[in-house]
């Protein structure tokens, strides 16, 4: 399959329309919607409905735009990782990041690899640690930072020199915006919002027994669309320190839980990497300055 034909897919996909992404691909329409029938043919199922108003994705054209987006991706990452073999002086290096108010962290190691290897490019995807782990199975990132323990059947991994702590983000004039630290007896009398990750693994481990005193009503991604939420009232948010604009501002507060919680970060990656020369001298540098950190930390 030619990638090219893959990337015209998408661009159809993208405008839902075969005559202006034939004027964006610079090809003519009849061309195109050749390209498309031999796709088709290929697959052996259909992947446009084609309506008056444009082109719409049929089921399987869904599944294929997921992994034409992929394979996509992939092949533009190899193509620029070759190109880099060819100067040392710089080149891409792609990171999954967890939420975390430790980032500062990563940021100075690049700041002063910099000094020496300017043109190295660092691309930051963030999500949660499923997102990017399911990113760094398929070739897409060089090196992720997550939250939780990694599997170490999988991963390579080193310890991040900091870790999240867990608290409670609630509007300022809420009833426990007064406290000084937040019980799970206290929680279980209000609506929590919190990530899914959080709520299958680090919260239910510190309520232990009591886990399903806790009316979790929402769950979130992102720990500022929480603190929207937190606004109106709608919920509690449980998040880690930091993440949450708390300024006087905008009228939240975070209060920690207790005891006292809090989450190991972790770089990990893929047993067997084989990075870029640009890419390993910047994760040998990373490597150092961690473990040096982490014998003074730990």
């Amino acid at each position: 399959m030619d990638i090219k034909l893959l990337k015209n897919f998408l661009q159809i996909a993208r405008i839902g329309n075969m005559t202006k992404a034939s004027q964006m691909l610079y090809i003519s329409q009849s061309a195109l919607s050749k390209q498309m029938k031999e796709l088709e043919e290929e697959f052996g199922c259909n992947l446009f409905i084609r309506q008056k108003e444009g082109m719409v994705l049929t089921e399987e054209g869904y599944i294929l735009r997921k992994r034409a987006e992929d394979i996509v991706s992939l092949f533009e990452k190899t193509k620029q990782d070759f190109e880099d073999l060819e100067k040392i002086t710089g080149g891409d290096i792609h990171v999954g990041a967890a939420e975390t108010c430790h980032m500062d962290i990563f940021a100075r190691e690049l700041l002063a690899f910099r000094k020496d290897y300017p043109n190295l490019r660092c691309h930051i995807i963030s999500g949660m640690t499923e997102q990017v782990t399911q990113m760094l199975d398929h070739g897409l990132l060089d090196i992720a930072i997550i939250s939780g323990q990694p599997n170490i059947e999988k991963y390579n991994h080193i310890r991040y020199p900091a870790e999240d702590q867990w608290g409670a983000v609630v509007a300022k004039g809420h009833p426990l915006s007064e406290a000084k630290r937040i019980t799970i007896n206290e929680l279980k009398n209000y609506n929590l919002m919190m990530s899914t990750q959080g709520l299958s693994e680090e919260i239910r481990k510190w309520c232990g027994q009591y886990a399903d005193l806790l009316n979790v009503s929402d769950t979130v991604n992102l720990a500022y669309n929480g603190s929207v939420f937190v606004k109106e009232k709608v919920a509690v948010l449980l998040s880690y320190k930091g993440l949450a604009n708390t300024s006087d501002e905008n009228n939240l507060c975070w209060i920690p839980l207790y005891p006292k919680l809090t989450t190991p970060l972790y770089v990990i990656w893929r047993k067997y990497q084989v990075f870029t020369p640009i890419v390993d001298l910047f994760f040998k540098q990373l490597l150092a300055s961690f473990e040096n950190a982490n014998t003074k930390n730990y």
